[in-house]
């Protein structure tokens, strides 16, 4: 195996290599993204008074949405604000999907990854850096998660783990014998319409 020592390409200051040239890469084979086996549903989709989608993908199995957006040098305020605008656009106009915003850039600062991590868990969100290579005689694009959405739990599945369980004696000990009483007596009238139901 040979190797061949690559270079980086800046497709920001590159005359030919522009995010057009990213767009119909993405395009003909969406999964270098590194996201999955999604399709193209649509590109340069346009946003109702918020200018054009780049490119809007689709999970065929899942049918979850991705909207993605494209920017060639570093990340900036304007490319988030867009980003997530058009996710907000996009889910709300079909709500029967889930919704995922993709934000591409060469340059990911730190300081961007400090202002989405606080969407982070309310806005499904993934930030992929691009780097263009040139190896030899070929030209090659690199797509690294650098952010990826916060995948909540479900509801007290924690909790659950570690549950104490609420029994009788445990009643007994937190509550009164006021409410134990009580709970006696309402069990007594709900087993007059069904007889097999028991106290949890």
């Amino acid at each position: 195996m040979e190797f061949t020592r690559s270079e980086r390409i800046y497709l920001k200051l590159h005359p030919e290599l522009n995010e057009k040239w990213v767009q119909d890469l993405i395009v003909s084979d969406p999964s270098i993204l590194g996201l999955g086996e999604l399709v193209l549903r649509d590109k340069e989709r346009i946003q109702p008074r918020a200018g054009r989608l780049d490119l809007l993908l689709q999970d065929p199995e899942t049918k979850r949405r991705y909207e993605v957006e494209i920017q060639l040098g570093p990340t900036d305020e304007a490319h988030i604000i867009r980003t997530i605008e058009y996710w907000d656009i996009e889910r709300k106009r079909y709500p029967q999907y889930e919704h995922c915003a993709v934000i591409i850039a060469e340059d990911i600062i730190s300081r961007f990854l400090n202002v989405v991590a606080l969407f982070n868990g309310s806005i499904p969100l993934i930030a992929l850096q691009m780097q263009a290579l040139k190896v030899g005689n070929h030209t090659t694009l690199v797509f690294t998660k650098v952010m990826d959405e916060l995948s909540r739990g479900v509801v007290d599945e924690d909790e659950d783990a570690e549950a104490v369980p609420t029994d009788r004696a445990y009643w007994e000990k937190r509550g009164t014998k006021t409410t134990v009483q009580l709970a006696d007596e309402l069990l007594a009238i709900t087993r007059e319409i069904d007889p097999s139901l028991e106290l949890k």
